[in-house]
């Protein structure tokens, strides 16, 4: 868990720096901001974890949803990356503990999300 909320951590990090280089209102910038979106909750949810504390920054429900594309997505294109690269590299090295960090943060997103969902319901 504390390897996964380095990789995220560092993710956050490389997404930021990348958001910069792009004009506000272009795909590129509204992708970028989305994924960092994404990331901060995923860092939540594993920091979450490691505290072993139900105390959380307070996410809505339909936060929790947009969190699902850019984590796939970033899923995905990890892994065709991580293809196309030799064993025993950084960048695939880095690249295998994003994925870890991304596998372990997506069941904690779905868990997330189906608790803020229950609570709804029991709401309604």
């Amino acid at each position: 868990m504390e390897e996964a909320l380095g990789a995220i951590v560092s993710m956050i990090n490389k997404t930021e720096k990348a958001k910069e280089k792009f004009a506000q209102g272009t795909p590129q910038h509204t992708l970028q901001k989305n994924r960092l979106q994404a990331l901060n909750i995923v860092l939540s949810l594993i920091s979450k974890e490691l505290a072993e504390s139900d105390d959380l920054d307070y996410y809505s429900k339909e936060n929790l949803k947009e969190a699902f594309a850019p984590i796939t997505s970033l899923i995905s294109k990890s892994e065709k990356s991580q293809k196309k690269l030799a064993q025993g590299t950084w960048q695939h090295t880095m690249l295998s503990n994003n994925l870890k960090a991304l596998y372990i943060a997506l069941p904690l997103l779905t868990k997330a999300f189906s608790e803020i969902s229950a609570e709804k319901e029991q709401i309604e």
